[in-house]
């Protein structure tokens, strides 16, 4: 039977488990965006995930929308995570970078020279960043010209090529959570009448030429997607998701994508609803490829999303966060630390590379109560 620790097929690579880490913000990076000094061994201690998410990236220092995270547009970046990951490769671990732009999700304090942060039209989100004075609420965005927006593009194809000499086993398009792709896709944040807003077929324009241009870089098995249709989170809404997520994924499974990453529910959204639910089911069938499901997963849950095949594999964040060891924790029901919020963005090594490991020994027929576990 297929349960969440079963070996799955990602394009070239068998993964050893069905147990993803989703992408998870630290801001524990270098003021340069040159991942942290203890982020080798947050990630090393994490390579147990069948997949490791990186946190999101930025493409480019226009792309940064909180202080301390990482980026993959310097040189420097390109070292810094090529360290990290050779320790996952050390410990036989996969690990993909998720490529980010918040769009207007950010302060002109965080920007080059002061700049006003772009998006698809100049429409400020009702939602606060975190910036050096602390918690602040973000600027007035202005629309990106035709040009920027092919730059842009551009950008999330250099993007994938520094995460290429970086080592990487893959990317990941962030293209969720109310950041600059989910802008374009969602008609609350995008007003443009030009090719790019309007009808779903433009709105998702954006999204697809960027997939096309990562694709020049990377094998299709090689590139995932993340997307959030029922996300609220940094005053998203879509006045029809149904039919803007439809196109989008119809049209990314002509592509020979390696993964589709859906974000089922978020602490941060609205409340989940039985319509929601189904929808994301109509999402899986005309994907037809490699689903993951994020959001409201625990190991039982996980477990019988794979039995019952709503999911191809269950990618955990809070938990992975707070413990390293999450795949065999959860495969032989043992305890789980507590994630602290107090330390999931910024500080030191406390709540980021400290939480223990299960030190517990599984029972001899472990297997069979995991079995009868799961009816």
């Amino acid at each position: 039977m297929t349960s969440l620790y079963s070996p799955i097929q990602l394009g070239e690579f068998s993964l050893r488990n069905r147990v993803f880490m989703a992408p998870l913000t630290r801001n524990r990076a270098n003021p340069d965006g040159t991942p942290g000094p203890w982020a080798e061994t947050y990630y090393r201690q994490r390579s147990t995930a069948g997949l490791i998410i990186t946190e999101a990236t930025q493409i480019s220092a226009m792309g940064t929308g909180y202080i301390n995270t990482p980026g993959i547009y310097l040189p420097e970046h390109i070292a810094g995570w090529r360290r990290i990951v050779d320790g996952v490769h050390d410990h036989d671990g996969y690990i993909f970078l998720q490529l980010w732009h918040v769009g207007r999700i950010s302060h002109t304090s965080l920007l080059p020279h002061g700049a006003q942060p772009v998006a698809p039209s100049a429409v400020r989100a009702r939602s606060q960043t975190v910036t050096q004075l602390g918690l602040m609420n973000v600027s007035e965005p202005r629309a990106l010209t035709l040009d920027e927006i092919r730059d842009t593009i551009n950008d999330y194809r250099t993007a994938a090529a520094n995460a290429r000499a970086a080592g990487f086993d893959g990317i990941e398009i962030h293209a969720a959570n109310g950041y600059l792709i989910d802008q374009f896709l969602q008609s609350r944040s995008n007003l443009r009448t030009d090719l790019y807003g309007g009808s779903v077929s433009n709105r998702i324009r954006f999204l697809v030429e960027i997939a096309h241009a990562v694709l020049e870089v990377w094998d299709g098995s090689r590139v995932g997607i993340r997307l959030s249709p029922r996300g609220t989170f940094n005053d998203m809404g879509d006045e029809d998701p149904e039919a803007t997520f439809t196109a989008a994924v119809r049209q990314l499974a002509t592509m020979g994508l390696g993964y589709l990453h859906m974000v089922e529910a978020s602490p941060a959204d609205a409340p989940p609803s039985p319509d929601f639910r189904g929808l994301f089911q109509q999402f899986r069938r005309k994907w037809g490829g490699l689903y993951v499901a994020n959001g409201g997963y625990d190991g039982p849950r996980g477990e019988e999303a794979i039995k019952d095949g709503r999911a191809d594999a269950i990618a955990y964040g809070r938990a992975f966060l707070a413990n390293p060891d999450l795949p065999r924790r959860l495969e032989h029901r043992a305890p789980l630390n507590e994630p602290d919020q107090g330390t999931f963005y910024g500080g030191t090594e406390r709540g980021y590379v400290d939480y223990p490991a299960w030190e517990g020994t599984p029972p001899a027929n472990s297997r069979c109560i995991t079995e009868a576990a799961r009816g």
